[in-house]
């Protein structure tokens, strides 16, 4: 029976390699079955631009064209640490890279999928940041800095979230409950699955709604499978 997987929010970086071993391990080793595969944001840790190289760089893209190859169908959604993965990554690997939102037809099912952070609009600091980032006068300058500038801007960038994290509250960094059910209704979907929270879990959203999300990756992996019989996650 085919399957579709959904992962997101790894944060693969060198620092922390037993990440980068899940990651293969699911890609060699749990993928059999697989038709298609969404990568719903933060594959990486940070992203500063395609013209970037590392071991860890290389070996991800290797795993990503090899399932490709298979036939099996890649997809990418930008997160908030890998927005500026481009289409230079993407032909390397043989990804397709999606809009913010995507409505995709799940085994008959039309289901709404994102990475989840523009689904946290209580967190007005993020979203305006987020708006700023997103700007793409201001991405052009960043991309044509020296390689050496963006790493020392995206170890700020990092080391600034850490310390943004441990001063707000667990609700303003969860999405917006009331914002959420006016996705639902403006996509005419009953289904949305989303990362970026690290909080897995199923929720059933009366009267019949259904939202997915997708947790981090730590010590096991987060791995939502769907089929035409069902969907549930699998470490």
């Amino acid at each position: 029976m085919k399957k579709t997987y959904f992962i997101a929010d790894l944060h693969l970086s060198e620092n922390r390699p037993h990440l980068t071993e899940l990651f293969v391990n699911f890609m060699r080793n749990q993928t059999e079955d697989a038709e298609k595969l969404y990568i719903l944001g933060d594959l990486f840790d940070f992203w500063i631009g395609d013209d970037e190289t590392s071991a860890l760089i290389d070996c991800v893209c290797e795993e990503i064209r090899r399932l490709s190859a298979r036939g099996v169908e890649c997809y990418f959604v930008h997160g908030n640490r890998d927005f500026l993965v481009g289409e230079g990554f993407a032909q390397r690997c043989g990804l397709r890279l999606l809009p913010t939102y995507s409505v995709i037809d799940l085994y008959g099912v039309p289901t709404l999928i994102c990475h989840g952070d523009t689904l946290c609009i209580d967190d007005k600091a993020y979203q305006q940041y987020r708006r700023k980032v997103h700007q793409k006068w201001r991405q052009w300058l960043f991309l044509h800095l020296p390689l050496k500038v963006r790493l020392k801007i995206a170890e700020k960038i990092r080391a600034k979230s850490r310390s943004d994290k441990q001063q707000k509250s667990a609700q303003i960094m969860d999405v917006t409950p009331e914002f959420v059910l006016q996705q639902f209704q403006h996509f005419g979907v009953t289904r949305l699955i989303h990362g970026h929270t690290h909080r897995q879990n199923i929720h059933k959203i009366p009267p019949h709604f259904i939202r997915i999300v997708l947790g981090d990756w730590g010590e096991t992996a987060s791995i939502l499978q769907v089929s035409a019989q069902g969907y549930g996650f699998t470490a």
